[in-house]
């Protein structure tokens, strides 16, 4: 039965949520499955929707594609998933009922999980199977990406004749994830074929309408409208909707008046919320004249302060730059902090960098250190940023912070897990990975939040990221490099390293890169500590000549200052020969290896400047 036709003059009514009516099973069900284990359960609940007057269907198949099902243990029930779901559609059907083949969108808040490349073999691989078992069209659903929803319609339409039903999902009305209008991503989507496009989940009906308000009807396609119940609560331990069925009735009807020919439910809806739809629709045709709702006039961005000095990733390409990192107290007493900040700042480097709680293990806030280091004593700070202790909230609201305070250099790290620091107990968040954190700064840059709505002012963050050299294969190391360079880092940190040998390979392997790379070089305070940074820290990796030499002054803290810094001396030697960048790593506030560090650089560089003049 093909959907097309009878939206040419007609409104037909789509079913609602499957999972919130399997919810009562565990959140952490994969609903899915139950095409095999429960088919009975599924059964009743297409059978449900029709009698409350749905007349199109979807299969339960939204999340039966190899990378979701692999998180439940069941990637190779991808061809069984799908197959069952369609004959139980097929069952509960009437001779009347259209079956759409359900496929959900896989980029959520971690964009960096999965490649487009990855997404569009295992829904190939999904659509072959439910393809086979043979449905009246595709319904693509609760798409936030727009690169990844233009991709999965491309090869719907390459793939098979059916029609096709493109939804988006908004994380802001009328805006897209990518600061896109809502008007030209459907266009896009009606552009590469799509029969009906539209929106589903995530917004309530009055959202919904209001975005759609702004949408003209489209020229070759349908609009389709599956909104949530509601806004989502908690309570008692469990998420719920509004139960407002009745609601629905007028939003159905306010919802053909934008142009909808296709209404259903998402998350939170029921077959009662279904029945009001049927009934608010009776008698209504769809419309073919609208008057738009214009857009709402783009918000012109405030001027960007122009920054006082250049950012780091400038400096660094021009000449030797050092910046230092100095850890933030663990205790209340800033005194020494203080003392060392100023101390460097006098050693003439570009910026001290602090950590976000290294190690997972508490300290004074770096924003808070770095304020006072900015505002009072003049000094440049480099903030780290981790996914670990903050939310997709708490990320921008942080960022948000930063550009108030103007502190504008910083760097976006994934964070050590919780579990290894003083409350191993404490939750990771994890929210997005270093990559996603990058995008997202970058477009914070662009006057956008995460979400797509203007911040009304582009911010000015120079993003520097992590590099870790200290691996068997660097290649792979590099390539994550350069995906990191593609989300947008302007310049690279990289850990620690205690081997000339690996410096030269470093500069080897990113040497077609154009984006600059600070060397890590840490000075060593004892055997103890070389000892314990080998083989307890993750990605830090020592010499056996380091190892021998410092055991060698195990016994001497003089000579082993000595060792150490003759050590650190040898490799800025080689780091300098290569690379601008050097990132001095403090340990346990022992600044004045840093500063002596920081004066060997300065008059090497002399030196090197003195040379080429003669």
């Amino acid at each position: 039965m093909n959907i097309v036709e009878k939206l040419k003059s007609s409104v037909l009514v789509a079913d609602g949520a499957m999972g919130t009516l399997l919810y009562s099973y565990g959140k952490d069900t994969c609903y899915e499955e139950f095409n095999l284990s429960h088919p009975d359960e599924i059964i009743n609940i297409h059978q449900a929707y029709i009698q409350a007057g749905a007349q199109v269907i979807q299969t339960n198949t939204y999340g039966a594609n190899y990378f979701k099902l692999s998180q439940y243990g069941l990637e190779e029930q991808v061809k069984a998933v799908n197959t069952e779901a369609v004959r139980i559609a097929k069952k509960a059907a009437t001779k009347e009922t259209i079956i759409l083949g359900s496929f959900g969108g896989y980029r959520g808040i971690r964009k960096a999980d999965i490649t487009l490349s990855e997404i569009k073999r295992s829904f190939r691989e999904q659509l072959f199977h439910i393809l086979n078992e043979g449905v009246d069209g595709i319904l693509l659903e609760t798409f936030y990406d727009v690169e990844e929803l233009l991709a999965i319609v491309e090869i719907a339409k390459k793939e098979s004749d059916l029609p096709v039903i493109a939804q988006f999902s908004l994380l802001e009305p009328g805006v897209l994830q990518n600061g896109m209008e809502l008007r030209e991503g459907l266009y896009r989507l009606e552009e590469m074929g799509a029969d009906v496009i539209g929106l589903n989940c995530r917004l309530g009906p009055h959202h919904m309408i209001q975005s759609l308000e702004e949408i003209p009807l489209p020229k070759n396609a349908f609009l389709s409208a599956y909104p949530n119940a509601s806004l989502l609560d908690y309570e008692d331990g469990r998420f719920v909707f509004t139960n407002n069925a009745t609601y629905f009735k007028d939003c159905a009807v306010q919802l053909v008046k934008q142009g909808v020919r296709l209404i259903g439910g998402c998350c939170g809806t029921t077959p009662e919320h279904i029945r009001a739809i049927t009934e608010g629709i009776e008698g209504h045709l769809p419309i073919t004249n609208k008057v738009v709702k214009p857009s709402k006039e783009k918000i012109e961005l405030a001027i960007t302060q122009v920054p006082t000095e250049p950012p780091l990733h400038e400096i660094v390409k021009g000449r030797t730059s050092i910046i230092v990192e100095l850890d933030t107290p663990k205790h209340l007493q800033t005194e020494r902090f203080i003392e060392g900040a100023k101390a460097l700042k006098a050693a003439n480097i570009d910026a001290i960098t602090m950590a976000d709680n290294s190690l997972a293990s508490p300290r004074i806030s770096n924003v808070a250190m770095g304020t006072i280091l900015k505002e009072q004593y003049n000094i440049r700070p480099l903030v780290h940023i981790t996914c670990r202790d903050r939310n997709l909230i708490g990320l921008q609201s942080h960022l948000m912070g930063l550009d108030a305070l103007g502190i504008d250099q910083v760097l976006a790290v994934t964070g050590d897990p919780s579990k290894i620091g003083d409350f191993p107990g404490a939750t990771s968040v994890y929210d997005v990975s270093s990559i996603d954190l990058i995008q997202m700064i970058k477009q914070f840059n662009e006057g956008l939040s995460y979400s797509g709505k203007s911040l009304r002012k582009k911010a000015s963050f120079s993003v520097a990221a992590a590099f870790n050299p200290n691996v068997r294969n660097i290649d792979r190391a590099v390539g994550r490099l350069e995906r990191k360079i593609k989300s947008g880092a302007d310049y690279f940190i990289t850990q620690p390293l205690f081997s000339e040998e690996k410096i030269i390979e470093v500069y080897e392997a990113t040497k077609h890169l154009q984006t600059p790379i600070y060397i890590g070089i840490m000075p060593l305070t004892s055997y103890k500590n070389a000892n314990f940074l080998h083989h307890e820290v993750p990605g830090i990796t020592l010499t056996d000549a380091i190892l021998s030499a410092m055991e060698r002054a195990a016994d001497d803290p003089l000579q082993a200052t000595t060792e150490s810094l003759a050590i650190s001396k040898s490799l800025i030697d080689t780091a300098m020969e290569y690379f601008n960048g050097i990132y001095l790593i403090t340990p346990f506030i022992r600044y004045d290896l840093t500063i002596e560090c920081s004066n060997y650089i300065h008059t090497k560089e002399n030196v090197v400047h003195v040379t080429n003049r003669i």
